[in-house]
């Protein structure tokens, strides 16, 4: 028989479950609980508690806070609480004595008797509830390990889905689709020459929810609802029945260190997986409902929806604010995280009203935060009630998905005419959106792809989106792709509509890296994986969505074209410093030098000469996208030579370093739809 543990009235802070020396404090924020029970189970599977500690409302409860210290309890323990009090939707008032809940700062959960189901019910849902499991942060040896630190202007971000990315057989890993699996590709990851990952949700979510679609089971596979912020997804791990969530991803970050990458983990703290009024309750809402979410006024047994997923979190209220900073300050401390992408992070701007604030006590208290002072911050400035915030997003440094960039290069590259101002903003850093407000190239991520959306293949692949194994009529996804198939829908029998669409991945890739800002794929892209047209795969954990590693043989000489762009860009200063151009340090023209044809409707070219310092080679980039060849003037009295050409064969698509051959006249022929680059070598050089 298991012994029971004594207790003591234990402390407040901090919140979740702390280990001590003489055992573990429990600590949980309810404003409107009147009752709290911490239920503590033997094993992650029992459906059982062995023992039930009631919290006195005198001795455990401080303020709005219940606390208790368990005496003798360790590492690995399992737990969960039962929140008393009025259940009175009307007012804002979900609590549910029935309902077994996990920490909101737990450090990791298991869900082996997660029954989705019957969280949604008023039942009894102890046997089918999942479990937080205590565990201990510091026994662990770094290494020595630190967050890298990298400038933000040297960063190259690539995204990628845990699971996705190594799932497939063809993966080769011991563990696939595991955190232990993305180590195990680092060395594919360092020969890219990325210096970042970017993860897709890593914190704690449901598998378990899904729907079927013609017999086919479809679960949250992006994971963009959170059950818990401060537990690495128990899926991603080997062990997570012993508690080693913090273990495996420790082990990670350490390795991809070592290589010298970065991991930012793309976070969701703009609403939780509890959903609307009929979802489950597992945490917040059993908690207290009316702190933790915005509640619609007049009508506070309903939720306001602001992230399209059925609730909103509250993130400016103090408590989730807090929650949401310490959530921060924990990955960054205990897991060496170097840095966070936040899902619809023009959600965090808005106050307890709904309405945006420039002054968002959250966004200000993450930029301010000394524990996340060399942590790169990254908005995805939009969100689903309609705020957009990309050039305006409040913070100094916080960097914003540039969607601007990804719509004017789409356009662009599949031909859309009188463009040209606007990619010449694109490649200077997005100076029209940034500059005016003394912000920087960095407060900008470039990007043509991303989760979200058509791979790059299909981007040259399809007109239409094909999102019918989804289940929802192809009604899902943004109809608006900005695509072109380059005369083909789908796989290409004509080898011309095939080499152009070769081409068209060429050219996005080198525009991407020729743009100051901050350049982020996603993964796969280098390689040609396609999602048959899918641009909304959020449920699709099978081949749609994961890396075939085949295709990085297929496709070999397009992930060295990859490989030679990325570092093209680290060896030329002048693509990726993080200040805007000064003075003389650009030249724009068309075809014909210093015309560029800013108001000229039906142009398709532009060019632009960077003038070197500190003894950097000159540089000149012709982009035509034109579906004709043009010959573009060339600045006079230097030797060019051409480095890049996107319509001419692989390896010459891009040389080697000192393999480049002269270009001679006073023009250069660039082939319609395609891009060049030319760099200056003096006569002394040669």
């Amino acid at each position: 028989m298991k012994i029971l543990f004594e207790t003591q009235p234990g402390s407040t802070h901090p919140l979740g479950a702390t280990l001590l020396p003489g055992g573990v404090n429990f600590s949980l924020f309810s404003q409107n609980a009147t009752g709290v029970d911490l239920l503590l189970f033997a094993n992650h599977d029992d459906p059982q508690a062995f023992q039930v500690i009631r919290l006195d409302p005198v001795a455990n409860r401080s303020f709005h806070f219940w606390h208790v210290l368990v005496q003798g309890l360790a590492a690995g323990a399992f737990y969960a609480f039962r929140v008393s009090g009025p259940f009175d939707p009307a007012s804002g008032l979900r609590f549910n004595s029935n309902k077994v809940l996990i920490d909101p700062y737990a450090r990791g959960n298991t869900n082996n008797l997660w029954k989705r189901a019957e969280a949604c019910t008023s039942d009894d849902n102890v046997a089918t509830s999942m479990r937080s499991v205590v565990i201990d942060p510091a026994s662990y040896n770094w290494e020595g390990d630190q967050p890298l630190g990298r400038p933000m202007e040297e960063t190259i971000i690539y995204e990628l889905h845990t699971r996705g990315f190594t799932q497939s057989p063809s993966s080769a890993t011991t563990y696939r689709g595991k955190f232990a699996a993305v180590a195990e590709k680092i060395p594919y990851l360092r020969a890219l020459g990325v210096t970042a990952v970017e993860l897709l949700p890593v914190f704690d979510f449901d598998e378990t929810d899904v729907h079927i679609v013609n017999g086919q089971r479809l679960p949250d596979y992006w994971g963009y609802s959170t059950l818990g912020f401060f537990a690495p997804q128990s899926a991603y791990c080997v062990s997570p029945e012993s508690g080693g969530h913090l273990r495996e991803f420790r082990d990670m970050v350490k390795e991809l260190h070592k290589a010298g990458i970065e991991v930012i983990l793309d976070v969701v703290f703009n609403h939780t997986d509890e959903g609307n009024q009929l979802g489950p309750t597992f945490s917040f809402r059993g908690i207290d409902n009316r702190t933790y979410y915005f509640l619609v006024p007049g009508n506070l047994a309903t939720y306001l929806d602001f992230s399209g997923c059925g609730n909103t979190f509250n993130c400016n209220h103090p408590i989730a604010g807090k929650l949401i900073v310490e959530c921060l300050r924990y990955w960054v401390r205990e897991a060496h995280v170097d840095g966070f992408r936040f899902d619809e992070g023009s959600i965090l701007t808005r106050d307890e009203t709904g309405g945006p604030n420039p002054h968002s006590p959250v966004v200000w208290a993450i930029e301010l935060e000394d524990d996340l002072a060399d942590t790169k911050l990254i908005a995805e400035a939009w969100d689903a009630g309609g705020l957009y915030q990309v050039g305006g997003f409040p913070g100094d440094r916080w960097a914003e998905w540039n969607g601007r960039f990804r719509d004017d290069i789409r356009r662009f590259v599949r031909g859309d005419p009188g463009l040209v101002g606007a990619v010449a903003s694109r490649l200077s850093g997005s100076s029209d959106l940034y500059q005016a407000q003394g912000r920087l190239p960095i407060n900008s991520i470039n990007f043509i792809t991303c989760h979200d959306g058509f791979t790059l293949n299909d981007l040259v692949s399809y007109n239409e989106k094909h999102n019918e194994g989804n289940g929802e009529a192809n009604r899902d996804g943004i109809d608006n792709n900005l695509s072109w198939n380059c005369g083909e829908e789908g796989p290409a029998g004509d080898p011309l509509v095939e080499a152009l669409r070769r081409r068209q991945l060429r050219n996005f890739a080198a525009i991407l890296l020729l743009s100051r800002g901050v350049p982020m794929f996603v993964a796969g892209d280098e390689a040609r994986r396609t999602q048959q047209g899918n641009n909304n795969a959020w449920c699709q954990d099978n081949p749609v969505s994961w890396f075939d590693w085949t295709l990085a043989d297929t496709n070999a000489d397009l992930v060295r074209f990859w490989q030679r762009m990325i570092a093209f860009r680290r060896e030329h200063v002048a693509l990726w410093r993080g200040r805007f151009f000064a003075p003389g340090e650009v030249a724009w023209h068309g075809t014909q030098l210093n015309s560029p044809g800013w108001s000229d409707p039906q142009a398709h070219a532009l060019a632009m000469t960077l003038t070197g310092t500190r003894g950097e080679a000159d540089l000149h980039v012709m982009l035509n996208m034109y579906w004709q060849s043009l010959d573009f003037q060339l600045p006079p009295d230097r030797l060019w030579v051409k480095s890049v050409d996107t319509a001419a064969a692989p390896p010459h698509d891009i040389e080697d370093p000192g393999q480049e051959a002269a270009v001679t006249g006073p023009t250069c022929k660039v082939q319609g739809r395609s891009v060049v680059v030319l760099i200056c070598r003096t006569s002394r050089e040669q």
